[in-house]
């Protein structure tokens, strides 16, 4: 049907048209998932073998160094309260004060007693100094020289009784003005003016702490002994020449305490109830930061690791189970490794197992890849190094803004 055949111009330009289409689909570029696809840059650093000080954190109870309870001695009402709560106080600095009067009535009555004592001992003392004189001259019988001198020698022991009686009154006396037995900071007062405190159940009446220096008292579990024992007697750990070992304290909001301490001891025996060991440390405290009954962690030295192997904290990758892992860089391909995570030593956390020395680990760059994906590995470089301009992804630099508690750092997902 010679109506419905087409010009021959137009039937040439729909042939230009599409071959111009067909050579724009070719040269335009492939898509970056699509087969044999690009490979992804990533930020790597090589594990190789360093020494280390070996730490270990542990929880522990500051305790203070000396704890002093204030306790009624003498049973009375309470006359005033000499002292700020919360305030500094001194060895022999006047706490409470406790009614004196009848202890004073009791103390003149002593005395007393001591004067009658005396004045009779010097009596039977003339007398028989009288009779040894007498019984010589046959004036006296024996037998009244004898009483006579028994009679004194009564006398000076009603007179030792006496002088006992008085120095115990004056000691309750003096118990009535309450003083502090140590230097330290007192804490609240548990009586008030016009209560009546008891000897008999030596009454509590303050609290008187020394913390300049605290004790910080640890657990440890014995297999974590075990393992440490077991880590020096196979070379892996060495200690130093004195055994001695550093106790750094570490408080609640990460912050670590200014003066390091040292460890006093090691129990020698395992609590039946924990299956744990007490140890004590010994540490200054001249800010007076860290109180007594307050709950730190000790970061306590082991050893060192002379083949240590470290990777930055943010390469580990944890899964839903809390199983560690490392991307591996091996023939530019990723491979997930499982590793055993020690403590973390200066920013980096120590691998006992898992990896080798001169495995190449990634530390950023995770978003865009998964176990067998093609890499291309540059140099990782710790933030503050290198270009500050540099882009992230997959590069050698992180970002030093700071990040909100809880927030991945770039390139590490969220455990």
């Amino acid at each position: 049907m010679p109506y419905l055949s087409l010009p021959a111009w137009q039937s040439k330009a729909k042939a230009v048209v599409l071959l111009s289409v067909l050579s724009l689909a070719a040269c335009s570029d492939p898509p970056a998932q699509g087969p044999g696809g690009m490979k992804v840059p990533v930020s790597v650093v090589t594990v190789q073998p360093q020494p280390a000080q070996v730490t270990v954190d542990l929880p522990g109870r500051i305790s203070a160094l000396q704890d002093a309870q204030v306790r009624a001695r003498v049973s009375g009402i309470v006359d005033a309260i000499n002292f700020e709560q919360g305030s500094n106080v001194k060895a022999g600095q006047l706490l409470f004060t406790i009614d004196p009067a009848p202890y004073q009535a009791v103390r003149d009555q002593a005395a007393a007693q001591l004067q009658r004592a005396q004045a009779d001992a010097r009596a039977a003392q003339l007398l028989a100094d009288r009779y040894s004189r007498l019984v010589k001259e046959r004036a006296v019988s024996q037998q009244e020289y004898d009483n006579a001198t028994s009679a004194a020698a009564q006398a000076r022991a009603a007179v030792a009784s006496a002088k006992a009686a008085l120095q115990a009154a004056e000691i309750d006396l003096g118990y009535t003005k309450v003083t502090s037995p140590i230097d330290g900071r007192i804490g609240k007062a548990y009586v008030t003016e016009g209560a009546l405190v008891s000897a008999a159940q030596a009454t509590l009446l303050a609290d008187v702490q020394a913390f300049d220096r605290v004790y910080v008292d640890i657990t440890r579990s014995t297999t974590q002994l075990a393992q440490l024992r077991k880590a020096i007697a196979d070379g892996v750990l060495k200690q130093s020449a004195d055994g001695s070992a550093q106790v750094r304290v570490i408080l609640e909001d990460g912050a670590e305490h200014t003066q390091a301490g040292k460890l006093l001891f090691s129990g020698v025996s395992v609590d039946p109830s924990t299956g744990q060991v007490n140890l004590r440390a010994e540490v200054d405290n001249p800010d007076q930061t860290l109180l007594p009954g307050m709950y730190v962690r000790a970061r306590i030295d082991q050893g060192v690791d002379e083949q240590a192997l470290l990777v930055p904290q943010q390469a580990v990758r944890r899964d839903a189970n809390g199983d560690s892992s490392l991307m591996v860089v091996k023939d530019e391909t990723v491979s997930a490794v499982p590793v055993t995570v020690g403590p973390v030593l200066k920013g980096q956390y120590l691998i006992t197992s898992g990896v080798q020395a001169g495995d190449v680990v990634i530390v950023e760059g995770f978003q865009k890849i998964r176990p067998g994906a093609p890499v291309a590995a540059m140099p990782w470089k710790p933030a503050g190094q290198g270009d500050p301009a540099a882009s992230g992804t997959g590069g050698g630099n992180t970002s030093t803004s700071p990040q909100p508690a809880g927030t991945p750092s770039r390139g590490q997902s969220a455990d």
